[in-house]
């Protein structure tokens, strides 16, 4: 498998200190779009809700202008209990497989899963990983089949677009960890752990940290530029209208599809044609809910004087972002995969189980504006602890009854 290849030199750049942790959302983070958004799934007891409504205080955008987006944040793990966990094969060291559903380096969802699984093995010694990206859901059991008899201890599958073979392919090769960011809410199955998010929060946000910066701009008009209508694409959209409507419901938002069915979020030609006929029509903001097409659409977007957003990847306030972002959209892969790792080694998250990461909840999930003033910081940690205590549940129930029906 040639694509296997460009792991070696992502892992030689990391350790040289080139390439980010978390550059990244689906959710996909996709993000990015992929395959970012969820539906609501069950997690284990140690993921329950708290009665904390309490925002957590790192939602805020950090200040610290010395921060570099080069600077990826160590995950180090006890290497003795990693081993043991880990090493499905019992040659003395880990190795992990990654599967992207799309490019590795989209600067969006797909990368950040695979920029954080190549971290954590920089960081703790493992071997160096192995991967394919750019899956098609048609190839997705070959080249997993393909992926576990490259010697991996555990497979990273990065989104749930690629995960249909995975019930068979768990109990085929049962003594690898196999673990999906399975942001759309992939089955449980008994040989497989599962990170969710909740798509409807964390579009809610995104909404209404866009409703506040067109607002303070003077603006009117908002576009989405995504896929084909996906349900989880559904899902974001009528939460992030919500969203954008509880700040001002006099400004307008509309979607644009720009890929060809299913999961083409990479058409850079029909995503710029899109943004173009958007910033024709008035927008003054946009959200590109796309994976490799993502960056070039918020360049352009920003370039034109629009608000605009990520799509899962959480780090693109920090100063070392090229772009000109004005909002992470976080639902990060490559954060969760970091928040779980330690816990797998640790035995305390294990296959079969699932963890749901909230927003108001967990810090990773939700959106952050870069340089928001007090008082949008106020009303954001107001809208995630609003998020956190349950009043918004049943309106995002019915949202996902809308998004997934027929």
């Amino acid at each position: 498998m040639g694509r296997m290849k460009w792991f070696r030199l992502l892992g030689l750049l990391l350790a040289l200190g080139l390439v980010a942790a978390a550059c990244g959302d689906s959710d996909d983070d996709g993000d990015d779009g992929g395959d970012e958004g969820s539906a609501s799934a069950s997690a284990p007891a140690d993921t329950e809700a708290s009665d904390d409504t309490e925002a957590p205080a790192d939602t805020e955008a950090s200040d610290d202008t010395e921060a570099s987006a080069d600077e990826a944040p160590e995950t180090t793990l006890d290497e003795a209990a990693a081993t043991n966990t880990l090493d499905a094969n019992g040659d003395g060291q880990v190795v992990f497989g990654i599967a992207a559903a799309g490019p590795r380096d989209d600067g969006a969802y797909y990368q950040a899963v695979v920029e954080a699984a190549v971290q954590i093995s920089t960081d703790n010694g493992f071997g160096e990983p192995s991967g394919v990206d750019n899956i098609q859901s048609a190839d997705a059991a070959t080249e997993l089949d393909n992926l576990a008899q490259q010697g991996v201890d555990v497979i990273i599958v990065g989104a749930s677009e690629i995960a249909e073979p995975l019930p068979d392919l768990t109990e085929q090769y049962a003594d690898i960890f196999w673990y999906c960011n399975c942001g759309a809410g992939f089955p449980e199955l008994p040989g497989l752990a599962q990170s969710l998010d909740d798509g409807s929060e964390i579009a809610y946000t995104a909404g209404y940290a866009t409703g506040l910066l067109v607002q303070e701009n003077g603006g009117d008009s908002v576009a989405m530029i995504g896929c084909c209508e996906l349900g989880f694409e559904k899902e974001f959209e009528l939460a992030f209208a919500l969203g954008l409507s509880a700040v001002d419901e006099s400004i307008a938002f509309s979607y644009v599809p720009s890929g060809d069915f299913p999961f083409d979020f990479d058409n850079v030609a029909n995503a710029t044609e899109a943004l173009n006929n958007a910033i024709a029509d008035g927008a003054d903001a946009v959200l590109p809910y796309l994976g490799g097409a993502h960056r070039p659409i918020v360049q352009a977007a920003a370039e034109a004087g629009l608000v605009t957003m990520s799509a899962g990847a959480s780090n693109v306030c920090d100063a070392g972002e090229e772009l000109d972002y004005s909002i992470a959209v976080r639902f990060d892969g490559g954060d969760y995969v970091n928040a779980v790792m330690g816990d797998i080694v640790a035995g305390e998250f294990t296959e079969g189980q699932i963890r749901t990461f909230q927003v108001g909840i967990d810090e990773e999930p939700g959106a952050v504006i870069c340089d928001a003033t007090p008082e949008q910081q106020e009303a954001m940690d107001a809208v995630y602890a609003e998020i956190a205590s349950g009043a918004l549940a049943e309106q995002f129930g019915a949202i996902k009854g809308e998004a997934y029906a027929g």
